[in-house]
């Protein structure tokens, strides 16, 4: 069971079962409790193969036992996710934790995924179970629906879930009308039905700041 701690540290009370988490972001735990580093994301060898031709690095260790485990991660603030046969895309860099049973791989997302640190490709969790994701700030998930698409600055996303299409496109934003950017700004549009988590914090992106 996943549950909050204030909203920077994320407690998972585990009867012998177990999850996956970020590799060094276990801060705290009660109980019995083993922990093992896996390989490729958590996705064995092939995932790790997988995730070095992508770019799409992502350390994680397997934590198992009886107790509390706490994790968290640069005093992120962390936002609980529940997934019920679907697939959740989110950044390797925003994934603290997973419930063991779910899948987790890489995808590929097109332009997306080219903000700074980011390769062209982005992390996959899919299943049933519940997963904690990170933010510098408090997150937002902002409904997408056919009649109303959603444009995204790539330096604020942070994960999607739905059936959502994305496109990545140039644009306008308001650093550029202010003379304040490095050069041509970029959007991605989302379309379809879904829920996309933005932060209130930027990365830098191709096009510099955005």
């Amino acid at each position: 069971m996943f549950r909050l701690q204030g909203s920077k540290t994320l407690a998972v009370d585990l009867t012998g079962d177990a999850v996956k988490a970020k590799n060094g972001s276990m801060v705290a735990y009660d109980g019995r409790m083993a922990f093992k580093k896996m390989t490729g994301g958590g996705d064995g060898l092939r995932g790790m193969v997988t995730r070095r031709l992508t770019g799409e690095q992502m350390a994680v260790m397997e934590v198992k036992g009886q107790g509390t485990c706490f994790f968290a991660d640069r005093a992120s603030e962390i936002s609980l996710v529940s997934l019920r046969g679907e697939k959740l895309y989110v950044e390797a860099s925003n994934l603290l934790c997973t419930d063991a049973g779910l899948r987790t791989g890489t995808t590929f997302t097109g332009m997306r995924g080219s903000a700074a640190g980011n390769g062209l490709f982005t992390t996959t969790v899919e299943g049933t179970g519940q997963a904690a994701i990170m933010s510098d700030g408090s997150a937002v998930a902002l409904r997408v629906s056919a009649q109303y698409p959603l444009f995204v600055d790539p330096g604020a996303y942070i994960a999607h879930q739905g059936n959502l299409q994305q496109h990545f496109q140039s644009g306008v934003n308001f650093r550029t009308l202010m003379g304040e950017g490095s050069g041509e700004s970029f959007q991605i549009r989302f379309e379809g039905e879904g829920l996309v988590y933005v932060q209130p914090s930027e990365r830098n992106t191709i096009g510099g700041n955005v």
